[in-house]
């Protein structure tokens, strides 16, 4: 690789890299469960609405009451948004390894991610997104959602960095495979150790002395 192609930008995905997902059809389920809720309207009613809310066009109040405040429940809609809330869960190895990759290699970091803003705001503070992110090109900033190439093309502009010094972690085949057609160079998160190796052959250092000695 030359000094020219080298990589300088991580493009990255949130939820299943460094964040489990943060409301998804398991989640649902768990919700249907949990409130006693009929898990198949639950899960119709979601998904005629999920991707506008995370396209930042309707808000989490807005989707709930659709989704679920249509008829009056037996819980609160503050009790509903603190189980949503509580299903984001780090990936603590891929949480350490971003830092760490930003620091030795002098990267620019940007999450590309789908999320609706109420939770987008609770994951990025809770786990301390922002210390190590550059820039968040969101969904519900932006209004644009993955798999369209807009959004990687909206990054690359931000970003300031040419597609071939970027890379893009994501555990969505599709969405890598968007973004290599860009000429971003792309790896399909499937583990930590999978992901590691895949860095390396770029040329990316991925530790040093002071890790080694205290792992």
């Amino acid at each position: 690789m030359t000094k020219a192609d080298a990589i300088a930008c991580l493009f990255l995905d949130v939820g299943g890299v460094v964040l489990t997902n943060g409301w998804d059809h398991i989640a649902l389920r768990r919700a249907a469960a949990h409130f006693n809720l009929d898990r198949a309207e639950l899960e119709s009613r979601h998904h005629l609405m999920w991707d506008t809310h995370q396209a930042g066009k309707l808000s989490l109040d807005d989707y709930l009451d659709r989704v679920v405040f249509r008829q009056k429940r037996s819980f609160t809609r503050a009790q509903f948004r603190r189980f949503m809330f509580a299903q984001s869960r780090p990936h603590a190895d891929m949480l350490r390894l971003i830092p760490r990759l930003k620091a030795r290699n002098g990267l620019k970091i940007v999450v590309v991610s789908n999320e609706g803003r109420e939770l987008n705001a609770h994951r990025i503070g809770k786990f301390k997104l922002a210390a190590f992110v550059d820039t968040f090109v969101s969904s519900c900033f932006v209004h644009v959602l993955k798999p369209d190439a807009d959004i990687f093309h909206l990054a690359l502009d931000i970003a300031q960095a040419p597609a071939r010094c970027v890379v893009y972690i994501d555990d969505t085949a599709m969405f890598v495979q968007v973004a290599q057609s860009l000429g971003i160079r792309g790896i399909h998160h499937t583990g930590y150790s999978a992901t590691c190796a895949q860095l390396a052959t770029l040329g990316l250092q991925m530790d040093g002395p002071s890790d080694r000695e205290s792992a």
